[in-house]
C-alpha cells in the first residue's frame, strides 16, 4: 500500500506500482461525435492544463517547461525549469498565469515544492513555499492511515514492499493543481493529501485534508496485494489524493481524488469542498480521476488517466457517464461550449513522446 507520488509515479509505476485494472463499464455516448481539433502535439508528460481567453497553456511536466499555446501563432516555451524540475499545477487568469515548479533528488524525493505566477512583467516570480508549510503544519498528520486496529501479530506478517501496515500522514509536498477565486489560489496537493489556499503575498493555510479511501480487504485482494492471510475481512484506509481543483459557479472547490495505492478497480472520487472546508462526496467509481472540470450549468467532466475515459456528472447527479474515450487522458478545462483534455500524457517506452492537447464540442 505505497504512497502514491503522481508525477513520478505515473511513469514509472503506474499510480503505485500496481496493476491498471479495468475500466468500469459506464454508458456510452449515444452518436459518434465530432472528431476533435488537435491543438498540440509531441508534447512530453502533458498533465496540466489551463485556458484563459483564447489562450492555452499547458506543461510538459517530466520535460520541465510550460508552453503558451495562442490562436495562429507556433507553441511558445515561457518558462523552462532548472535541473529538471518537474513543471505543473498550471492555472491561468486575466493574464496571470500560476504554476508550481517541484524539484527532487536522486532518490525521487521531493526537497522543494513553490508556486510561481508570471505576470505583468513575463517573469516568472516564486511566490510561495508549499514544502516549507507542509514541514511545518503536515495537515494529515493526525490522520490514521493503513489498518489502525492491526494486532501486533499481523502487524509482524505484513510485506515491506506493501508498506506500513499503519501510519499517519507523512511529510511530504506535491502541487498538482491550481485554481483561483478573486485573489486565493487553491492547491490541490497530491502530497499533502489536503486543499490549500494561498493569498497574493504567499501565506498558505489548509481548507481542508481529503478523507481516507477505505478498502474492504477480501481473500482475492489480499492474494493479489501478497498480504498475509490475517488482513482478510480488515479495512485498509488509502490516503485520499488529491489530482485537481476547480471553482464551481456554485463558489465552492471540486475535487478529483484518487486513491494513494495500486489500482484495485474504479475507486476514484470527486468531492465538493466549501471555502471553510466542509467536504462532501459528489461521485466515485472513478478509474483513476486526475482532471476535473465544471462547466457554468454546474455539470462536472472528469478525464481518467488509466481509461482514458472523459465522463459528466450532470449537476445534482452522482453518475459518472462516459462522453469522450481517449488514450491517456491527463487533465481537462472548459473553455466555453467546448472542453480541453490532454491526451496521451505517459510517452512510450521507445519513439518520440505523442502526448497531445484536443479541443472538442462538449
Amino acid at each position: 500500500m505505497r504512497k502514491t507520488r503522481i508525477l513520478a509515479g505515473l511513469a514509472a509505476t503506474a499510480l503505485a506500482a500496481g496493476t491498471v485494472a479495468a475500466a468500469p463499464s459506464v454508458a456510452a455516448p449515444a452518436a459518434k461525435p465530432a472528431k476533435p481539433t488537435v491543438l498540440a502535439k509531441g508534447l512530453l508528460t502533458p498533465l496540466s492544463l489551463a485556458v484563459d481567453g483564447p489562450d492555452v497553456y499547458v506543461a510538459q511536466s517530466f520535460g520541465g517547461s510550460l508552453e503558451l499555446l495562442s490562436p495562429g501563432k507556433k507553441p511558445q516555451t515561457i518558462y523552462r525549469s532548472k535541473g529538471g524540475a518537474e513543471v505543473g499545477a498550471v492555472s491561468a487568469h486575466r493574464g496571470t498565469v500560476t504554476f508550481a515548479v517541484s524539484a527532487s533528488n536522486r532518490d525521487g524525493v521531493y526537497v522543494s515544492t513553490k508556486l510561481l505566477r508570471i505576470a505583468g512583467s513575463g517573469k516568472a516570480e516564486p511566490f510561495a513555499d508549499l514544502l516549507g508549510y507542509e514541514k511545518k503544519h503536515n495537515p494529515d498528520s493526525d490522520v490514521a492511515y493503513g489498518i489502525p486496529a492491526i494486532t501486533p501479530e499481523c502487524a509482524a506478517q505484513w510485506p515491506a514492499d506493501a508498506g506500513p501496515a499503519t501510519y499517519t500522514g507523512i511529510v511530504d509536498s506535491h502541487p498538482y493543481a491550481t485554481t483561483s477565486k478573486g485573489r486565493t489560489t487553491y492547491v490541490a496537493d497530491a502530497a499533502m493529501n489536503a486543499v490549500l489556499a494561498v493569498s497574493p503575498k504567499g501565506k498558505v493555510s489548509t481548507v481542508a485534508v481529503l478523507p481516507p479511501a477505505p478498502l474492504a480487504i477480501d481473500a482475492e485482494t489480499a492474494e493479489a496485494l501478497e498480504l498475509p492471510q490475517c488482513a482478510v475481512g480488515q479495512t485498509y484506509n488509502f490516503e485520499s489524493v488529491p489530482t485537481d481543483v476547480e471553482v464551481g459557479p456554485d463558489g465552492n472547490l471540486y475535487v478529483s481524488t484518487l486513491p494513494g495505492g495500486p489500482e484495485t478497480g474504479a475507486r476514484g472520487a470527486v468531492y465538493r469542498v466549501t471555502p471553510r472546508g466542509k467536504v462532501t462526496l459528489v461521485a466515485d467509481g472513478l478509474q483513476s480521476p486526475t482532471g476535473v472540470a465544471v462547466a457554468g450549468n454546474g455539470d462536472i467532466y472528469v478525464s481518467q488517466i488509466f481509461s482514458g475515459q472523459v465522463a459528466r456528472i450532470k449537476k445534482g447527479s452522482s453518475t459518472a457517464k462516459t462522453v469522450r474515450s481517449f488514450g491517456m487522458t491527463g487533465d481537462i478545462e472548459v473553455a466555453g461550449r467546448d472542453l480541453l483534455v490532454t491526451t496521451d500524457v505517459i510517452p512510450p517506452e521507445k519513439g518520440a513522446p505523442k502526448g497531445k492537447v484536443v479541443r472538442f464540442r462538449r
